[in-house]
């Protein structure tokens, strides 16, 4: 009699590092159990989608991610769908009502009883694990890396009690929990032990780390902690809140030869006024000074933000004095969006509504004027020796190679491209930067 296979399980993930982080752990969870992993929904008998909640777009994705495997399921080539994630916590009621061919919700804090859920599921007696937003850490738990197998995200904190007006974060994923600074260390000697070389710390907030454990926050302790693990040879936070980048987080940056030159700093604004509506701190002057201070203690660092245009009563003059902000700034990598109205925050019903029309129009103008200063920046490092981690074969069969810098994050900044070369993906190489673009650099 032949042997009844495993059951296939695919996981779709849509959303932020955080989102990636909460997938590669219930992936973990799932092939611990005996569940045979799938990288094909329409191969699999159960497809989860782990759903992102953020703004506009990102929900519109997440739902036609679980409309299409709903469709899957419609057409019988998968037996259960099961809803998990930011989307599935935010608006579990509405998704019950219009899809209700979803047979498993998942909320945050729950991603510890995917296999639980999933197995309800497949007995068709439905399952319902979404409550309170708490975010649920992973220590000690199993996880299957999605990442390239030389780079892997290390969750250092989830939730957020930052108060920003137009964020549902703190809705969504509930108020913030650091982990303890000895389990961090802990979990990424196993990933260095399997092979991991570059860290990417994320968290809503790393930059308040251990505020809730320790009473003030520790990133700085932790970063010269990481950067004493055999093997580790990149360790790169992201999203610092700039009132918390202090002398003592600068210090380590600059000092500690692993922890990459490389900040991001999403200001959100620089307008005063703009930013006090949106319930931040600073304003252009002080933001400066900032940039200053960092600059003048690591004269190599790449400085990367975020900022939000389009925000309600946003005039001509606030966003001028954004324009030119960013001229002065000179900022090494930006990104930008536009603003959507999100239900339960402080921003969904304030009055002078920017219309959409003139929010893209100034998006637009915005990153026209970076992408300049952009290859401006790039262009001044034009015969610099770089250090660069290789990730893949590109060119004409397979002839040059693809990496990144210390100034790229993975999947959000530029790449560099190493012509005629044959380095192995996932090894270090010293290049020679002969051709600058707006976002990637040419090295041999």
């Amino acid at each position: 009699m032949a042997k009844s296979r495993a059951t296939r399980v695919a996981v779709i993930n849509l959303g932020c590092p955080k989102n990636q982080v909460d997938a590669e752990v219930m992936l973990g969870l799932l092939r611990e159990e005996g569940f045979e992993l799938s990288s094909e929904p329409a191969r699999a008998d159960v497809v989860v989608v782990n759903t992102c909640g953020f703004i506009a777009d990102a929900k519109e994705e997440s739902v036609q991610a679980i409309l299409d495997a709903v469709h899957l399921k419609e057409r019988g080539k998968v037996r259960r769908v099961v809803a998990t994630g930011c989307l599935a916590q935010r608006y579990a009621d509405q998704l019950r009502a219009e899809i209700p061919e979803i047979d498993a919700f998942v909320g945050i804090g729950g991603q510890h009883r995917i296999v639980e859920a999933v197995r309800e599921a497949l007995a068709g007696r439905g399952y319902d694990a979404v409550g309170a937003p708490r975010a649920v850490l992973p220590e000690e738990l199993p996880r299957v890396l999605s990442t390239a197998p030389w780079t892997a995200y290390l969750k250092i904190a989830d939730g957020c009690n930052r108060p920003c007006a137009f964020c549902a974060i703190p809705s969504i994923r509930g108020p913030m929990i650091s982990r303890p600074l000895e389990a961090i260390v802990a979990e990424a000697r196993r990933l260095a032990e399997g092979g991991v070389r570059e860290l990417v710390l994320v968290a809503q907030d790393t930059s308040q780390y251990g505020s809730d454990l320790y009473g003030a926050p520790r990133l700085a302790e932790l970063l010269r902690a990481l950067a004493r693990i055999d093997g580790v040879e990149w360790i790169r936070p992201l999203y610092y809140y700039p009132t918390n980048v202090d002398d003592a987080l600068i210090a380590a940056t600059a000092e500690e030869e692993k922890v990459c030159s490389y900040m991001d700093i999403p200001l959100q604004h620089v307008a005063r006024s703009v930013l006090r509506r949106m319930h931040r701190p600073g304003d252009s002057d002080a933001y400066l000074k900032l940039i200053e201070r960092i600059r003048q203690a690591c004269p190599e660092i790449a400085l990367r933000t975020t900022f939000l245009v389009g925000f309600p009563g946003e005039t001509d003059a606030e966003f001028e004095e954004l324009l030119q902000f960013v001229q002065e700034a000179r900022f090494d990598r930006m990104g930008a969006f536009t603003f959507s109205p999100e239900e339960g925050t402080a921003a969904f019903d304030l009055p002078d509504a920017v219309p959409a029309s003139l929010a893209r129009r100034r998006f637009d103008q915005l990153m026209r004027v970076q992408q300049r200063i952009s290859l401006e920046r790039n262009r001044q490092l034009v015969g610099q020796r770089i250090r660069v981690l290789v990730e893949t074969a590109a060119g004409p069969r397979g002839r040059d190679r693809v990496g990144r810098s210390y100034r790229d994050a993975p999947e959000i900044d530029g790449t560099v491209i190493l012509r005629d070369s044959h380095a192995t993906p996932g090894t270090f190489v010293e290049a020679t930067v002969t051709d600058a673009k707006p976002y990637d650099l040419i090295a041999n």
